[in-house]
């Protein structure tokens, strides 16, 4: 599960994991603007130190904006686990994310969940990040892990 565009250092990091084993991504992405409110997205850019992030967070795309933006994200990320050999599809959400999560791990026997997104860190003082509360939900493991950089 992701909230962006993976990064060339992501796509590396994801398909490494596991060494030589052949793996299979099946990715759900849920744009940025639709998962949390500005606020909590500002919070987050200023305990990173990145103020000015957190002026524009304003600009984030919201609605249909963000599923444009989501769209060109997912085929990006898509294309990018491809061209690194490995097996890739997905699909974008608009709602409610872990229960589409729980749907596709079910649909097809994932053995892991990976969840690759900026650090939230008013959600995860909460432990209400997806990858906190995807724990309680999928019934496999649930590994998460940070952007490596800005896509």
């Amino acid at each position: 599960m992701i909230e962006k565009a993976l990064t060339s250092a992501d796509v590396e990091f994801v398909t490494t994991l596991h060494g030589e084993e052949q793996v299979s991504f099946h990715v759900l992405l849920q744009p940025r603007g639709e998962q949390a409110d500005r606020l909590l997205r500002a919070i987050d850019d200023i305990a990173l130190g990145e103020l000015d992030d957190a002026v524009r967070e304003g600009d984030t795309p919201e609605g249909d904006e963000a599923m444009t933006v989501g769209e060109k994200a997912l085929e990006v990320s898509l294309a990018a686990l491809r061209a690194a050999g490995a097996p890739a599809e997905g699909r974008l959400v608009d709602d409610h994310p872990l229960d589409a999560l729980k749907g596709l791990v079910g649909e097809v026997g994932a053995d892991e969940v990976i969840v690759l997104t900026d650090p939230h860190y008013v959600e995860e003082f909460f432990h209400r990040d997806w990858a906190s509360r995807a724990r309680h939900k999928v019934g496999v493991p649930v590994l998460k892990l940070f952007s490596h950089s800005k896509a």
